[in-house]
């Protein structure tokens, strides 16, 4: 059982690794796969609160004709569901791919306590954009599995061009 925010939640332990970053981003890039399998473009996004998984989601853009469907907001909405409230200021957001302004706008919404992100995007990524979207007590760490992260986006776009 974990207090988080409002709620309380009966959860299954995930072992001894549950508050390491790696293991959850690994769980991010698992979600990723499935929207690379769907022919989304491959962001999978997990978030936790105190080492537990209470939130995820991966890009449904083109499956559900939306361009808001990103992961970050499939999971956003998924952990406020889980916890009964919209301010997650004690979770962790772990996405592989930095967010868009949309994203992090949502992000500082809903208060996320930390950020934690694998590749930089350098096209649509929320540094360029709105760098003041998050919160400003959102702690930001980038580049966790960056390289397998922009991996699985280059393998995508390339399958696409051929």
């Amino acid at each position: 059982m974990v207090f988080c925010g409002m709620k309380t939640i009966f959860v299954k332990k995930l072992g001894k690794t549950m508050n390491d970053d790696s293991f959850f981003m690994k769980r991010a890039l698992m979600e990723a796969q499935k929207a690379f399998e769907a022919g989304e473009v491959p962001i999978g996004a997990i978030i936790t609160c105190k080492g537990q998984i209470v939130g995820r989601g991966h890009n449904l853009t083109e499956t559900l004709n939306d361009v808001t469907a990103h992961a970050e907001m499939q999971a956003i909405t998924s952990a406020a569901n889980t916890l009964g409230g919209k301010y997650l200021n004690e979770c962790t957001l772990y996405v592989t791919v930095e967010p868009c302004a949309m994203c992090a706008g949502a992000i500082g919404w809903a208060q996320i306590g930390k950020l934690v992100y694998g590749a930089d995007d350098d096209k649509r990524g929320y540094t360029h954009y709105a760098p003041h979207a998050l919160h400003p007590k959102t702690i930001v760490e980038k580049g966790l599995m960056a390289e397998e992260c922009a991996q699985l986006m280059k393998s995508f776009f390339q399958q696409r061009r051929e």
